[in-house]
């Protein structure tokens, strides 16, 4: 019988720190393609990011369904670690998610997969968390609420056709999804509610 691995510790100050993250979170969401600095003292499972799971610490609960893609759901320790410090329950579908994250993000499945809430409950949707080597601010124009004139953004990797699919989920509003990208030291947003104008 082999010898289990200890789950990685999970924030030092659960409420302190779970409050700092959410408020980083709710204003990446407020100021559309700025990324913000996120430095967070977890160690989880690779390739499952620090910032990615201090993300889902702080938004996810036993009530939460969380999809993660194959390099996250295959890896060793990274299911076991997000049930243990957040009750989540993991879903094998996209579609059936509150919350997706993807170690792959260049193989993202399209964002129309995901939940995109309804026009009743818009709220209902997915939000799907990318980890990214390198975010930007230079590449794509985006405009909307929170967005003085236009803002700059890029991240690598992602699909090629992302900027198409960011384009479809914005002629889905109120409906469609968020995005969230997290790097090694830093995330921003790309709300639902965000046009992707052009890319520069």
């Amino acid at each position: 019988m082999g010898i289990q691995s200890p789950i990685p510790p999970g924030f030092a100050n659960a409420v302190a720190e779970s409050q700092s993250v959410f408020r980083v979170a709710m204003s990446a969401m407020a100021r559309p393609g700025r990324p913000l600095p996120l430095r967070p003292s977890l160690a989880p499972p690779p390739p499952l990011a620090p910032t990615a799971a201090a993300l889902l610490l702080a938004l996810c609960d036993f009530e939460t369904p969380v999809w993660l893609d194959p390099p996250l759901a295959d890896a060793r320790g990274v299911a076991e670690f997000l049930r243990f410090h957040t009750g989540a329950r993991l879903v094998a579908s996209a579609a059936d998610a509150s919350f997706a994250v993807l170690a792959d993000a260049a193989r993202m499945p399209p964002l129309a997969g995901f939940q995109q809430g309804t026009p009743e409950y818009p709220d209902r949707s997915a939000t799907v968390i990318l980890q990214v080597e390198t975010l930007r601010e230079a590449g794509w124009r985006l405009e909307g609420p929170g967005i003085p004139g236009h803002a700059l953004l890029s991240a690598d990797p992602v699909p090629r056709d992302f900027a198409a699919q960011v384009r479809a989920n914005r002629g889905r509003f109120p409906c469609g999804v968020d995005v969230l990208f997290a790097t090694g030291d830093a995330i921003a947003a790309l709300p639902r509610s965000t046009r992707l104008t052009e890319i520069a």
